[in-house]
């Protein structure tokens, strides 16, 4: 055998073995491929009924009738008004917008404490 082919075995002998790590690495995988465990909760299963769409809906609450909401829509709207006419400083309209976003921001809870009770 030639210094040649002993050099060639030797350099495939080489290359197998330093490959041979990165082959067996890229089989391995390091990710769970477990399927993680739902956090919610699905429900019964009533795939087999039919909804009763026959009964009646109640509201939670009563709805904001139209007069109600003509009436906010106005005060918003004169509370704009006044403060582009100059009617009302600048530090009164802004009380008066704290106050609103005020009851926006209670109003969801203290109606879903009114309906809890």
């Amino acid at each position: 055998m030639t210094n040649l082919g002993k050099a060639a075995r030797i350099a495939t002998l080489f290359w197998a073995i330093s490959t041979l790590p990165v082959s067996l690495v890229g089989c391995s995988t390091s990710e769970s491929t477990a399927t993680p465990a739902s956090t919610t909760y699905p429900g019964p299963d009533r795939s087999d009924v039919y909804p009763d769409i026959t009964a009646p809906v109640k509201a939670a609450t009563t709805q904001m009738s139209n007069e109600e909401a003509a009436s906010y829509s106005a005060r918003l709207s004169g509370l704009a008004a006044q403060r582009r006419s100059g009617a009302i400083s600048e530090q009164e309209y802004r009380r008066k917008l704290a106050e609103l976003e005020a009851l926006a921001t209670t109003h969801g809870p203290d109606t879903l404490k009114e309906i809890q009770n």
